[in-house]
């Protein structure tokens, strides 16, 4: 049986640690800030809270971003209406 310092010398690099690039990944789908409350309560069918949809503008508007990148589509989330439900299936994972 290998000892403890042997099985930790064979899982270290030698040599010094690189960074070998820096990247960023964002989604195709890109949202304008100024849209977004307008399309998240359309795509939710929660049109007819209007008082939390104008807090939501309000948010949006003092945030200073310009732009949302999300992998969902407003389609995407119409097709599977159980992503908006909170203890749908869908997103109960315990």
């Amino acid at each position: 049986m290998a000892s403890i310092e042997v099985v930790c010398k064979a899982q270290r690099a030698v040599g010094p640690a690189i960074i070998l690039a820096i990247g960023t990944a964002t989604p195709r789908n890109c949202v304008y800030q100024d849209d977004f409350p307008d399309m998240y309560f359309r795509a939710t069918n929660s049109e007819h809270m209007t008082d939390l949809k104008d807090k939501l503008k309000r948010i949006c508007e003092k945030s200073m971003i310009n732009k949302r990148y999300s992998y969902m589509t407003e389609e995407m989330i119409k097709e599977n209406p159980l992503i908006c439900s909170f203890n749908a299936p869908s997103l109960n994972i315990l």
